[in-house]
């Protein structure tokens, strides 16, 4: 009776160290590619503000009817990177931070379950011991009552820290199920949908039209909407160096 009790512990104990096991691997990654998502948003918005500004400086050399339109267009694409700067606080406030933690939350959990494995251990080897007793000295009841003595001890450590060990696990898997809940709604403000929807609205100046027109309207104006692509395909590029330097280091 006691060694099947002992099987179906360590059965469940199996099935903890997998969930413990599970968790390590899937919100490493998520804390990486998180980090990551960060990174590359900061560096996005970056490249917006040099937007903004050259829009500005190329401003002031137009027309007043066009300066007025590439005016508005940069203050309303400022807002924007003004969403941009906000999600990328809190991504990493309440998304990045958190997954970080529980590198130290497992490595918490792995020691709660190596002290439940070693008492388990050691409950296994007194009931071996205990039944090799009962086998070589069957009429010797000191011997086999010191070792029920032992085994009763290692059985009552072993039943100790194995409710340790379902109450963490418990309480770990409820703040596991918050704080995946945490960063799904951290991923958008409440209203993010309604702010995005006005500054897309409001982005709808006269600019978009002025730009058609310039970019159509002549080849030497053509050719300068080209070396913008022909720069944005540079910035891609160094991006993705950038990226295959991160993840050599």
């Amino acid at each position: 009776m006691l060694r099947r009790s002992l099987e179906n512990r360590d059965a469940q104990t199996r099935q903890l160290q997998d969930a413990v096991t599970n968790v390590e691997k899937h919100f490493g990654e998520l804390c990486q590619i998180f980090a990551a998502y960060v990174r590359k948003t900061a560096r996005l918005r970056d490249k917006a503000d040099l937007l903004v500004n050259e829009i500005n400086v190329y401003a002031s050399t137009e027309t007043p009817k066009l300066k007025q339109g590439l005016k508005t267009f940069a203050d309303e694409f400022a807002k924007l990177q003004d969403y941009r700067q906000a999600e990328v606080e809190r991504l990493e406030a309440k998304v990045v931070e958190p997954l970080k933690a529980y590198g130290t939350i497992v490595k918490m959990k792995r020691d709660d379950l190596k002290a439940t494995l070693t008492a388990r251990n050691r409950e296994a080897k007194q009931l071996t011991q205990l039944e090799r007793t009962r086998q070589r000295n069957p009429s010797d009841r000191h011997v086999i009552s010191q070792a029920e003595t032992e085994l009763q001890r290692a059985t009552m450590d072993a039943a100790r820290t194995t409710r340790h060990l379902e109450e963490t696990i418990d309480s770990f898997e409820k703040q596991k199920i918050k704080d995946i809940k945490v960063f799904r709604n951290s991923l958008y403000p409440p209203d993010y949908s309604s702010r995005l929807d006005i500054v897309r609205a409001n982005s709808k100046s006269p600019l978009q039209r002025s730009l058609s027109a310039k970019c159509v309207s002549g080849t030497g104006q053509v050719s300068t909407c080209r070396v913008r692509k022909d720069q944005q395909i540079e910035d891609d590029e160094e991006d993705e160096d950038l990226d295959v330097t991160e993840e050599e280091n």
